[in-house]
């Protein structure tokens, strides 16, 4: 079997780091017991210079031997129909994931990430509070009644939901202690610390290489 290669930045600065989206296909090959290995692209120039493999000069992007993917998300798809513990092989197991994937980014992420930028203008009042306060409180309905959003356990759709509501600006705006104790138990498990970590320790290695000009 071909190892996969998660394609990323060979740096970033402080703050996206933690968040930079390879995290999702780190943290899932970690949940699944999946080898893979990291390659970087440089950061300079990182807007056109990799536009043949992601036409929107993003990242990540997946390599699985000839396959090349990109867009985290559908990085994750492919990564949960590769294991069993990703995402359920029964026709209801596998649509509840699927559906639940999209919830996560139509529903709340669609959401969020035009919220939270417009949160960084000087502007008193963000247009978009209402939306979001609405999308999380449906989401905080759901997580008070169970504990995984889809299968009864454990799937891609908790890592996608859980990076989401992660972010610190939505995870602090409001009171919703179901959503909090949910992603505190997401990013408690042993796979994303690793995944957390590993994505830590890459950029504070591009650090020390760029101050020593190596």
């Amino acid at each position: 079997m071909a190892e996969l290669t998660i394609w990323t930045l060979d740096w970033v600065s402080e703050g996206p780091r933690g968040f930079v989206r390879d995290l999702r296909l780190r943290w899932a090959c970690e949940e699944a017991g999946l080898a893979y290995s990291v390659r970087t692209i440089p950061f300079e120039d990182r807007t056109t210079n990799h536009l043949s493999r992601q036409p929107f000069g993003q990242v990540p992007y997946l390599d699985d031997g000839e396959l090349k993917i990109f867009e985290s998300r559908a990085g994750l798809l492919h990564l949960a129909r590769k294991s069993e513990r990703l995402m359920p092989r029964d026709p209801v197991g596998e649509a509840e994931t699927v559906q639940w994937i999209i919830a996560a980014l139509n529903s709340i992420e669609m959401v969020s990430v035009p919220w939270w930028f417009l949160g960084l203008s000087d502007a008193t009042d963000n247009g978009l509070d209402a939306w979001l306060e609405s999308r999380l409180d449906h989401i905080e309905t759901v997580l008070n009644e169970r504990e995984w959003l889809a299968a009864d356990r454990f799937t891609a759709a908790d890592l996608l939901m859980a990076d989401v509501l992660r972010v610190p600006k939505v995870r602090a705006y409001g009171v919703r202690p179901a959503s909090e104790n949910y992603v505190a138990r997401m990013t408690g498990r042993p796979a994303f610390r690793k995944a957390y970590a590993d994505q830590l320790a890459h950029y504070a290695a591009a650090d020390k290489s760029r101050s020593t000009g190596a």
